[in-house]
């Protein structure tokens, strides 16, 4: 696999208050429902950058519809570069990671921005809230709350209705998207490590990396929430042996990172 990405960038006409970056493959029924509601429930205007692998779906066609900024790789290169190459492209002091498959609830932006204005660092982890459709094993997620399994059976009316009727605290602990960081903190930690490509145990390892770097603010926020379709394109990956590599890499398993979520 050869990470060749090509880069495009859509001027703004205004600030943005988050960069959100979006890997998708071939997944552009989900990467639809997750940009329109990023678009529709969000109380700030955003940058939104979709790096896309391999898009024989449509997905460049409907990104450039969109006047959207993305990166494009002729194959899939995986989350560590789909990722990495987007941020090269934030307008944002503040970088968020999120999968193709959520649909982004009310004000999720605002619960997140409200946590870090309480701050005086830059040196955080702040996570949005999870709501799946099947029960879970994490503690950190909203479950089993049935909206939908697939984009196309997504009963949104209802989600809009019922999503803010579950009680749920804020949590300990990271690892989880969405994520926002400071950009300055994403570029000090080098972003995703590519060696972990195509990105099995990558999450917790940018923890790790964030936790060397001087982080210790790691925090879930109840009220910011998003619908998980858990959509799996991680089945359609030859996958790396991300535990392994997570093990040998700094000598304790990656699962030192879950136990708090």
């Amino acid at each position: 696999m050869t990470a060749s990405v090509d880069f495009n960038s859509c001027e703004l006409p205004y600030k943005p208050t988050f960069s959100i970056l979006i890997p998708s493959w071939n997944n552009l029924d989900y990467l639809k429902c997750c940009v329109e509601s990023i678009r529709k429930n969000s109380r700030y205007q955003h940058q939104i950058i979709v790096h896309i692998n391999e898009g024989k779906d449509g997905t460049v066609d409907w990104i450039k519809s969109q006047s959207i900024s993305y990166s494009y790789s002729e194959e899939n290169v995986g989350v560590c570069y789909g990722f990495n190459a987007p941020a090269t492209l934030a307008a944002s002091d503040y970088i968020v990671l999120s999968d193709d498959d959520y649909y982004f609830a009310p004000d999720w932006d605002y619960y997140l921005l409200e946590e870090i204005k309480k701050l005086n660092h830059r040196y955080f982890c702040i996570c949005g809230t999870m709501i799946e459709h099947s029960p879970t094993q994490y503690s950190s997620m909203i479950a089993p709350h049935d909206f939908g399994k697939t984009a196309k059976e997504f009963e949104e009316d209802r989600f809009l209705k019922e999503y803010n009727s579950f009680p749920f605290d804020d949590w300990n602990g990271g690892n989880w998207y969405p994520m926002v960081l400071h950009k300055s903190i994403w570029n000090l930690i080098g972003g995703l490590s590519t060696e972990f490509t195509p990105g099995m145990a990558s999450d917790p390892d940018m923890m790790m990396k964030l936790w060397h770097a001087g982080v210790r603010y790691f925090k879930g926020v109840g009220r910011s929430r998003v619908y998980h379709f858990v959509s799996r394109s991680t089945a359609r990956v030859k996958k790396n042996d991300g535990n392994k590599q997570f093990l040998l890499k700094w000598g304790i398993s990656k699962s030192t990172f879950l136990i708090f979520t």
